[in-house]
């Protein structure tokens, strides 16, 4: 049953019975208890004294006592000044967690006839991915697991942008001092050697631009008269030409580019089911600008750029085509979001990408709307803040970025470090030891990234990340393991857990009724990250949960415990807390350990 719904009513009923006052339902609203208090849900009697015509301490016991008359599930109540706090039988929790015991899969919404697709990821092919994208990444899956559980139909896209000025960069410096230089002769990834070479062409680039600023020329000239920024300017226009040689070295360089981008994602635990390519997409708005010009959403000025006015709607003019007739991003994001509409009829679009683009997109979908598309509606920019480490921000050009592989790499490592320390891993084999160190070290990278709103901006503490106390992964992940080795020692003293057997436990716990209480909430939880596109509430949630469950280990005993329904049922009590933080975890993208 709804309780909720159960106590909402009954509450209407008692202000017509007691006050002879008609009240909606929906309007008596129940908040959780806090903890200091005794009582599972609390109404707040302030707004409603003028309908009882009575203090709020005669009021909470008129009504408190109506609940104790018409709803069995109610077994006390108490009121503290305007507050009735009201609990909840031992039979109602006993029933409530049979219902979720016995539930074959939990975290889970009924089919929705509504298709979303998650775009996420969006990597350069001339540089291999930061930790920028390790948030971008970890958001954008987890969402997408989270929507698929909320009963979307989810397709998981990756933008790739794989032309432009800035992979010109890489392929002439390449092209000048590469040498057939190959990912395997240099024995590194081959996204990390072609971002080498992105490196290199800024360090010359500038050397350039200095040498002419010496010879007497201003800044902005010498930087377009530098020879090799020249040379990628034309290099893009032999590439839009289809100049074979310049084809050939564009492949072989993103070949070697994919190769690593894909051993990245592996190490991530991340995937797509869709890839887009900028290469194939940059022409694709062009005749959407002919639509917009005819329809008078976009207009043209004298030297022939389109533009887009969008002053009634509270921004400026907007660039759509430029003169010589080549593309803007705008022109591509245009033509993409058709095609994605074309490829999949999906009813939402949502964007992963950072929030130095909050413009573009608020430009994008306005423009889709004046164009009448039938998507434009459900577009939507998850705008995530940047990431910053304790030695301040990252920057490609110059090699100072955070790269993803290493900082992974690093977190395993300390993960080791910290788990020998600890003598966590006692009995385990070499290759239990190493698969427990990547599980804690990615867990704790994910959850410390996925725990901050998306919208905030945050600091990156790798130490702080992997502690086993506090709000992160290995604490949740050390509490599954907990339940584990509780559920192993049941399985060998052959202890009966069954739903049946813990049914006539009555003599329940606050710990244990609190524990229930977030059981039942979790459903709540994934609704709620689901609409507002936001793991950091499955994060806080479990992170809750497992406090609370190791708050209840030390209280009561389990194995030592004398009575059997006791015992039967704080074993099963626990099998559903591990059950409920590895799919809850799972929605985060991260794994839970069996033991440590």
């Amino acid at each position: 049953m709804d309780i909720q719904k159960a106590l909402t009513n009954t509450l209407a009923s008692a202000f017509h019975d007691l006050f002879d006052q008609k009240v909606d339902p929906d309007s008596l609203l129940l908040q959780a208890t806090r903890k200091e208090f005794e009582g599972t849900y609390t109404f707040v009697m302030f707004p409603f004294l003028k309908l009882t015509k009575s203090s709020p301490e005669a009021s909470g016991e008129k009504i408190g006592n109506y609940l104790l008359k018409h709803l069995s599930e109610v077994s006390a109540f108490n009121v503290v000044k305007g507050f009735l706090n009201i609990s909840l039988s031992p039979a109602y929790w006993i029933r409530l967690f049979e219902e979720l015991y016995l539930k074959k899969e939990i975290g889970s919404f009924p089919q929705k006839e509504s298709r979303v697709m998650v775009e996420y990821s969006s990597p350069n092919t001339n540089k291999p991915l930061h930790l920028g994208h390790l948030r971008n990444n970890f958001l954008g899956f987890s969402i997408a697991r989270i929507l698929k559980a909320y009963g979307y139909e989810v397709i998981k896209a990756n933008l790739v942008n794989d032309r432009g000025i800035h992979i010109c960069k890489s392929m002439v410096a390449y092209s000048k001092l590469g040498n057939g230089e190959t990912p395997e002769t240099a024995g590194i990834k081959g996204d990390h050697l072609v971002g080498k070479y992105y490196v290199l062409f800024d360090k010359e680039y500038k050397r350039q631009v200095r040498e002419l600023m010496d010879a007497g020329m201003q800044e902005e000239g010498a930087k377009k008269a530098a020879p090799w920024m020249e040379e990628a300017q034309q290099m893009l226009v032999d590439w839009e030409a289809g100049d074979p040689e310049t084809v050939g070295l564009w492949k072989k360089l993103n070949g070697w580019v994919y190769q690593g981008f894909e051993a990245t994602y592996r190490q991530m635990g991340v995937d797509f089911d869709q890839y887009y390519y900028e290469s194939d997409t940059y022409l694709l708005g062009k005749d959407i600008v002919s639509e917009g010009l005819e329809k008078g959403v976009f207009f043209k000025k004298e030297n022939g750029s389109v533009w887009a006015d969008l002053s009634e709607e509270g921004l400026d003019e907007k660039l759509i085509l430029r003169a010589d007739g080549t593309s803007v991003y705008m022109t591509q994001d245009m033509g993409t979001a058709d095609l994605k509409y074309r490829d999949h009829q999906i009813d939402k679009s949502v964007y992963v990408v950072g929030n130095e683009q909050d413009y573009h997109f608020e430009v994008l979908f306005k423009i889709m709307r004046k164009l009448g598309r039938p998507y434009a509606n459900g577009l939507y920019h998850l705008s995530y803040g940047m990431v910053d480490l304790p030695s301040g921000k990252m920057k490609s050009r110059e090699g100072t970025v955070v790269d993803a592989d290493d900082l992974m790499a690093e977190m395993i490592n300390t993960a080791r470090e910290h788990t020998q320390e600890l003598g966590k891993i006692e009995g385990f084999s070499l290759e239990e030891a190493e698969a427990l160190y990547e599980i804690l070290g990615l867990g704790a990278l994910k959850y410390f990234l996925l725990k901050v709103d998306p919208k905030k901006r945050m600091l990156f503490n790798p130490q702080e990340s992997i502690e086993f106390q506090g709000n992160t992964g290995p604490f949740i992940q050390y509490t599954h393991a907990r339940i584990a080795a509780i559920l192993r020692k049941a399985a060998q003293i052959e202890l009966d857990y069954s739903a049946a057997r813990c049914r006539n436990y009555l003599s329940l716990e606050t710990v244990e009724q609190s524990l229930i209480f977030q059981l039942n909430d979790y459903s709540n939880k994934i609704a709620a990250a689901a609409e507002e596109l936001s793991p950091a509430l499955i994060a806080q949630y479990l992170f809750d949960l497992a406090k609370e469950y190791n708050r209840f280990y030390a209280e009561l005993p389990i194995f030592s415990e004398t009575q059997a329904e006791e015992q039967a049922f704080r074993v099963a009590l626990s099998a559903q807390v591990a059950k409920t933080i590895k799919s809850g975890m799972g929605l985060l993208g991260i794994d839970v350990p069996q033991k440590m």
